[in-house]
């Protein structure tokens, strides 16, 4: 069976959907309601909110999906700022002629993701539109600010250590294959990087701060950076982690590893003085098993990003220009 304009009428073939689909496998006291909003308990903590769309193509790809993608994309976006997840909300737009069978899969995917990140699905929506079988998902997620406190960027100085949490560009490497056919075993590094973070947080790292290198790469990242912070980093292109398959990928292609997305990796900044305990802390999770430190901190007081060459030689790393990969999140 497929969507179709039935099931965004609000009537019967809506009902039947919600019901034998999205709360099947999203149900909790909150979701089960069945109310216009969610009425949430009071916090001890301040609070941080972030939204996110997901519109990936294809709908499932080797290491993920776009109902994974949709909660790992969101908590991680709250964790980056030192929150720790608890509610999300979904609303899915469906394209007539989608598959229910994928469908199903995909929100179970979804609800596997949120039960493995400690988070609660407790709003949603769905619409109907006219199309070709596609779907996408909007989200918000609302998180507790446990340890906001522990990053503070206006401390950045001289000697802080660049840290990756591990290899670059397997998801980015990963949707473009599986658009152009390439048959190869690259899979995308899509993940909860909850686990790592709060390592670290639990640890008392002095984080200066911590961003997930998603569109743009890391390159745009550390461009962003030296610019808010007025700060200089020369990374090592020898350090930069980058799994053999894919930089094969790259080098047949001309891509640059350092533009390109990622979905499972993060980058912080960290005193010179515990970069060593940062690195131990990552590679206790299978997640950080490449982390590595790339780099550091130059000079404060002027803005740039450069990169010290295999040859030994120093280039200037901008942001990325023109169109990168479209849909790949």
């Amino acid at each position: 069976m497929k969507i179709v304009m039935a099931h965004g009428s609000g009537g019967n073939a809506t009902r039947e959907l919600i019901k034998n689909l999205f709360q099947k496998y999203l149900s909790n006291d909150y979701l089960d309601k069945m109310e216009d909003s969610a009425s949430l308990p009071r916090s001890e903590y301040p609070l941080a909110l972030t939204t996110d769309s997901f519109v990936v193509t294809p709908l499932e790809f080797p290491g993920g999906d776009i109902g994974k993608l949709a909660v790992c994309g969101t908590v991680n976006d709250l964790w980056m700022a030192g929150a720790e997840p608890q509610y999300l909300t979904a609303g899915f737009i469906l394209e007539e002629g989608l598959d229910l069978d994928l469908l199903e899969r995909l929100i179970c995917s979804l609800s596997r993701a949120a039960q493995e990140a400690g988070v609660k699905i407790v709003a949603g929506d769905t619409k109907v539109v006219q199309g070709n079988g596609g779907l996408y998902i909007n989200t918000a997620g609302l998180g507790y600010r446990k340890y906001y406190d522990l990053l503070r960027s206006d401390r950045i100085k001289e000697g802080d250590a660049v840290i990756v949490s591990g290899e670059l560009g397997n998801h980015h490497a990963c949707i473009m294959s599986q658009r152009m056919e390439i048959v190869n075993s690259i899979k995308s590094d899509c993940a909860n990087l909850g686990p790592m973070v709060k390592g670290l947080f639990e640890a008392g790292i002095n984080l200066r701060l911590m961003r997930d290198i998603t569109r743009g790469g890391l390159g745009t990242n550390l461009n962003e950076i030296a610019e808010t912070m007025n700060v200089m980093i020369e990374i090592e292109e020898t350090r930069i982690p980058i799994d053999p398959e894919v930089k094969s990928f790259c080098d047949i292609l001309g891509l640059d590893p350092l533009y390109m997305a990622n979905e499972g990796k993060f980058l912080c900044i960290a005193p010179q003085e515990q970069e060593k305990e940062v690195i131990y802390i990552l590679k206790k999770n299978s997640l950080g098993a490449k982390a590595r430190v790339i780099g550091h901190v130059t000079e404060q007081g002027k803005y740039l990003v450069t990169v010290k060459t295999r040859l030994g030689g120093r280039r200037i790393v901008d942001i990325l220009y023109g169109e990168g990969l479209p849909r790949i999140c």
